[in-house]
C-alpha cells in the first residue's frame, strides 16, 4: 500500500490491530493524502497525526479510475502529422517489444492481420510476441501513403529470417483508424512474402530504430 506523494518520498507501513488494518503513512504538507492498494484507492479513516505520519484505518474501496492514456499526434491528422505517425510506428514495431508496441493501440483495437484476426491489448501482445519468435532479425520500413480525418493508410516493407536462415522480405499495406486519443482502434493488414538472398539484402543498420539518414521505400525503389 502506499501513498501518492511528491518528490520522490516514499511512505512506511505498519502492522494491524484488533479492529482492521492500521497504516504509519508519511503526510506531506499541504497536500491532500490519496491511498493506495493494487491499483485501487482506498477510503481511510485518519486515526491520529503524530508529524510526519498520519495513522489511518481502511474502511472501503473506491472503484479504480483509469488514468486517460494519449499517443500524440492525435487527429484529425495533417500531412506533417500522418508522416510522423508512421515514423513513430515504424520505430516501435523495431523495438521488437511486444509489450512497448501495444500501448500504441487501444485497449479494444481490432486488428486484421494477414488471415488472423487479433482483438485487444492481450492479443497483440501474444501476436507479437508469436511474430518476432519466428521473424528473426527484423527490420521494418513503412512510409505514409494516404490521410484523411482519423484514418492513415501506410505502405511498408520488413526483411526478416527464419530460424533455418532462409531471408524474406515482407511487402504489405495497413489502413489504419485512430480515436481521439491518438490510440489505433483499427488495423488492417495485407502483407506478401518474398524470398530472397542474404546478399539481396537491403536493410542492414543494427537492430533497433532506422538511423534518420538510412534510405526510405520510395528511395529504394520498394
Amino acid at each position: 500500500m502506499t501513498n501518492q506523494g511528491a518528490e520522490g518520498e516514499q511512505p512506511e507501513a505498519h502492522g494491524k490491530d484488533d479492529d482492521g488494518v492500521h497504516l504509519a503513512l508519511l503526510r506531506l504538507p499541504d497536500v491532500e493524502p490519496h491511498y493506495f492498494a493494487r491499483g485501487r484507492e482506498l477510503k481511510v479513516e485518519v486515526r491520529s497525526e503524530i508529524p510526519p505520519f498520519i495513522r489511518v484505518k481502511c474502511t472501503d474501496q473506491i472503484p479504480p479510475v483509469v488514468a486517460q492514456e494519449t499517443r500524440p499526434p492525435l487527429p484529425p491528422f495533417i500531412r506533417e502529422t500522418a508522416i510522423q505517425k508512421a515514423r513513430l510506428a515504424e520505430d516501435g514495431w523495431n523495438s521488437r517489444d511486444p509489450e512497448k508496441v501495444a500501448l500504441a493501440y487501444a485497449v479494444d483495437s481490432r486488428w486484421r492481420n494477414r488471415s488472423e484476426f487479433v482483438n485487444g491489448r492481450q492479443e497483440i501482445i501474444a501476436f507479437l510476441t508469436r511474430k518476432w519468435a519466428k521473424e528473426l532479425d527484423y527490420r521494418l520500413i513503412k512510409e505514409m501513403w494516404a490521410f484523411e480525418g482519423h484514418r492513415i493508410a501506410v505502405r511498408f516493407a520488413y526483411e526478416w529470417h527464419d530460424d533455418s536462415g532462409n531471408w524474406y522480405r515482407s511487402y504489405g499495406n495497413e489502413n489504419w483508424e485512430f480515436n481521439a486519443d491518438g490510440l489505433m482502434r483499427l488495423r488492417l493488414a495485407c502483407i506478401n512474402d518474398l524470398p530472397i538472398t542474404e546478399s539481396d539484402r537491403r536493410y542492414r543498420w543494427p537492430l533497433g530504430r532506422r538511423p534518420d539518414g538510412h534510405p526510405g521505400l520510395t528511395d529504394l525503389g520498394f
